[in-house]
């Protein structure tokens, strides 16, 4: 018989994380732990970690639910009975934990060469700020080794952006620098292929969710007149992959799927998409979503199992000042895990 508890771990952000949605100071994290009654000197972890004003399951009585499911499966319902699907993280978090539990307790939750040294080559994200201040961090980026660069768009006034991508271009070439752009829905519908036209000069490999989701019909028109690849991130969320998956995909005819099993679902849900993606020949990576070193670590173990060959979105594991000492590590513009480090959970030792 299994046992389930969880803690909470508030996440600091180690400098002034702007986004679309607002500054945000703090995250919390929400630990599941997992054990056999005969044997609880081994322990599965997984994290739900849900995004406040993003995820569908973040809202106030999130506590309480995952308490209550939690409790339920302690009192014998088998976790199949339960429906999880206005819950994502929670689902993310328990298959998580689970593999884990699986593997022997070791943070090891696939079969996969991350975890024996196999890097994963990972997109620098170039979070909000003024002009120069996100220049300067694009620069830095580069110089630390990243041959893609992600910057978020629709934040500052749009020539003022353009002049920033310029500068970034001017001094490295398409063919030594990836750029991808994530608009998060800041574009009016009615004025993104115009922007998407301006931006194209750039050579922009890609940029992510130009308007806002659920107006499929502007969405479909974007994806078929756009100069640039679209892909589809916010879109997803709270959208049933087996059930109208591939109807949506077939209609918006994006090049890109975003996954980030913290949002849509987890692994399950992401096995999905990918189905529908290779379906329709459909590109597709995997992005964290501010989870923890405990997530970041399941979701790379995930993109090394699956043997992906482009950027990743998993530079995340440096932003916060208390995050849980893992093995992870960035080096060169990929993701690595040292064999040297070994996991801290406690908060105490933080």
């Amino acid at each position: 018989m299994l046992h389930y508890s969880f803690f909470n771990h508030t996440l600091e952000f180690a400098f002034d994380a702007r986004t679309s949605r607002g500054d945000i100071k703090k995250h919390n994290a929400y630990i599941i732990e997992v054990y056999d009654v005969l044997n609880s000197s081994i322990i599965g972890r997984g994290e739900a970690s849900p995004l406040s004003g993003l995820s569908i399951d973040s809202h106030d009585d999130f506590e309480n639910q995952l308490k209550n499911i939690l409790q339920e499966l302690n009192n014998g319902l088998k976790l199949e009975a339960i429906d999880l699907s206005s819950l994502p993280s929670i689902r993310f978090g328990l298959e998580t934990a689970l593999a884990d539990l699986h593997f022997g307790g070791k943070m090891k939750v696939f079969d996969n060469k991350f975890i024996q040294g196999k890097a994963i080559p990972i997109n620098g994200l170039i979070w909000m700020a003024d002009k120069h201040k996100m220049l300067q961090e694009a620069q830095e980026k580069i110089g630390k080794g990243f041959k893609c660069i992600k910057l978020k768009v629709g934040n500052l006034d749009f020539d003022e952006e353009c002049r920033l991508i310029e500068s970034i271009r001017n001094n490295h070439s398409s063919h030594k620098l990836e750029l991808r752009l994530d608009a998060n829905g800041a574009f009016e519908p009615n004025e993104a292929l115009e922007k998407l036209k301006e931006l194209h000069r750039y050579e922009i490999h890609s940029i992510e969710q130009p308007i806002l989701p659920k107006q499929e019909d502007w969405m479909e028109e974007i994806c078929a007149k756009s100069p640039i690849q679209i892909a589809l991130d916010e879109e997803l969320i709270g959208v049933n992959a087996k059930d109208i998956g591939l109807a949506l995909i077939k209609k918006i005819k994006p090049k890109y799927l975003i996954l980030k099993p913290t949002l849509i679902g987890g692994f399950s849900a992401c096995d999905y998409w990918i189905k529908i993606a290779n379906r329709e020949n459909i590109g597709w990576w995997l992005t964290s979503a501010l989870e923890s070193n405990i997530g970041l670590n399941a979701i790379a173990q995930y993109a090394s199992f699956l043997k992906v060959k482009n950027y990743q979105g998993l530079g995340t594991g440096s932003i916060y000042h208390n995050n849980f000492t893992s093995p992870l590590h960035v080096e060169n513009g990929y993701l690595k895990f040292s064999e040297i480090k070994k996991w801290i959970f406690n908060e105490n030792d933080l």
